[in-house]
């Protein structure tokens, strides 16, 4: 926690810095991309260490990887169709390696990536450009049918078709904004409420009960968080699916 004297610093927790030293002056190995690799080995071992027993009687990590499978497959399968079957490598992966970066940075001295606008908007682009890829390797030229809305007068199209455009081009700031947005909040919420309580167990004995009932409220905060962190990576992997299922159906 970042309690400096008498200030609380809530900001230096997004404080990119280089691992292995500064490498010139573009190319640098940061906090950030040690935790990216932290959070893809994870996803990796869910699944390869999870499934590698393959028992008949299934043990707590097996069990998980399995669950984890089948809510991907589900949530493909039922938002896109038949056709999100295609795509579960790509929304699974998505899924946990935000889940996990969401999720470093409720523990101490751990680094929260998506709490960073230049990452969940790489993260979005892929979405959008993939997405837009499908509908155009589906649909041909027909994708383009999908900025016209049925049965509008050819009169108002001129007005319309711009505004559909906007509409679709709005994704990739809604998507990624939204991720960032949350994750700065919360994290900036955990580290003062964090720091208030170590400022007020140092100014005395007269302030132990008032640090005690902020501990406790921060204990509640982290759990909070750790429920955002989750929602937030499902709202991206179901907003992607979603967006597929707009790609492969055009509607």
């Amino acid at each position: 926690m970042a309690a400096r004297g008498s200030t609380i610093d809530a900001m230096s927790q997004f404080e990119l810095y280089p691992v292995f030293g500064h490498v010139g002056t573009a190319l640098n190995f940061s906090n950030s991309n040690v935790f990216m690799v932290l959070a893809a080995l994870l996803t990796l071992v869910l699944l390869w260490v999870g499934m590698r027993p393959r028992a008949m009687v299934p043990g707590r990590l097996q069990s998980a990887a399995e669950m984890a499978y089948e809510a991907t497959m589900s949530m493909c399968v039922d938002t896109i169709g038949p056709e999100g079957r295609a795509f579960f490598p790509f929304v699974f992966t998505l899924f946990f390696f935000i889940l996990f970066g969401n999720l470093f940075g409720v523990f101490p001295y751990d680094f929260t990536f998506t709490s960073h606008i230049v990452v969940t908007l790489a993260l979005t682009l892929v979405v959008f450009i993939l997405s837009t890829a499908v509908g155009l390797y589906y649909h041909k030229l027909h994708f383009f049918s999908y900025f016209v809305p049925e049965g509008v007068p050819g009169l108002l199209l001129p007005l319309l078709v711009p505004i559909e455009v906007l509409s679709y081009l709005s994704r990739i700031i809604s998507l990624s904004v939204r991720l960032f947005a949350n994750m700065m909040a919360g994290h900036v919420m955990l580290e003062v409420f964090g720091a208030f309580v170590v400022l007020l167990a140092g100014a005395g004995i007269i302030f132990w009960i008032p640090s005690a009932l902020s501990l406790a409220v921060l204990i509640a905060l982290i759990g909070f968080e750790i429920l955002v962190a989750t929602l937030q990576a499902y709202v991206f992997a179901i907003l992607t699916c979603i967006y597929l299922h707009d790609a492969v159906h055009l509607h």
